[in-house]
């Protein structure tokens, strides 16, 4: 099972990727935790990302392609894979085409997290992440124990710039404004459903497991 996850930031993608994976037994594939790794141990590929990086400039698209190629080449992809912020364009799109095809693959479903800008908002801005060991909890959601105090470490907890409602609000944009194309992409080949991401998290799930269990 091939599988694409897409949606909004705050519509949970990174939550429902790790249970999907680990129910359907087939690897999530996050690009940022490619980037992380393949800079953690200076691969080729992770230092021509660092180079764009580093000068605040977008890593190019064959770069991040590549770096794709080479992960779904790896012996745990033989029985498939969730692909999680890739593709974001329709020239990254179609170079995954190109690429499944030279390996005689196919995309199997393109899952769609809708979730409403008030929910977004609302997940986001209250998300709180601690300084020193990087755990995430929420005000309402998952709060720690004791206001702004870490559980795991006691470090501070704090909200992170791009958690505050301006910042949101224009990455909810710019989603919107690359992705539209991709989705009718998808939608155009009868790969692409639509999963109501507004409603509790375990609900979202249950949708997208009955379809790739079918």
């Amino acid at each position: 099972m091939h599988v694409i996850l897409l949606g909004p930031p705050g519509a949970g993608k990174g939550t429902q990727a790790v249970s999907i994976a680990e129910k359907a037994g087939i690897p999530h594939i996050s690009t940022g935790d490619m980037f992380r790794t393949a800079l953690k141990h200076g691969t080729p590929l992770g230092l021509e990302a660092k180079k764009y990086m580093d000068a605040g400039e977008l890593v190019p698209d064959d770069v991040v392609v590549a770096m794709v190629r080479e992960r779904i080449q790896k012996p745990d992809c033989a029985k498939g894979f969730l692909l999680d912020g890739f593709p974001r364009t329709i020239v990254q799109a179609e170079k995954l085409d190109e690429m499944l095809v030279q390996a005689g693959l196919t995309i199997d479903r393109v899952l769609n997290l809708e979730c409403s800008a008030a929910t977004v908002l609302k997940r986001l801005t209250g998300r709180r992440v601690c300084k020193a060991c990087g755990a995430i909890f929420h005000v309402t959601n998952m709060p720690s124990k004791q206001a702004g105090v870490c559980d795991a470490c006691n470090g501070v907890l704090y909200q992170r710039d791009d958690d505050k409602e301006d910042t949101i609000l224009n990455r909810l944009e710019v989603y919107n404004r690359q992705t539209a194309g991709l989705i009718d992409h998808y939608r155009r080949r009868a790969l692409l459903t639509d999963i109501n991401a507004d409603v509790p998290r375990e609900e979202t799930l249950a949708q997208m497991m009955v379809l790739i269990r079918a």
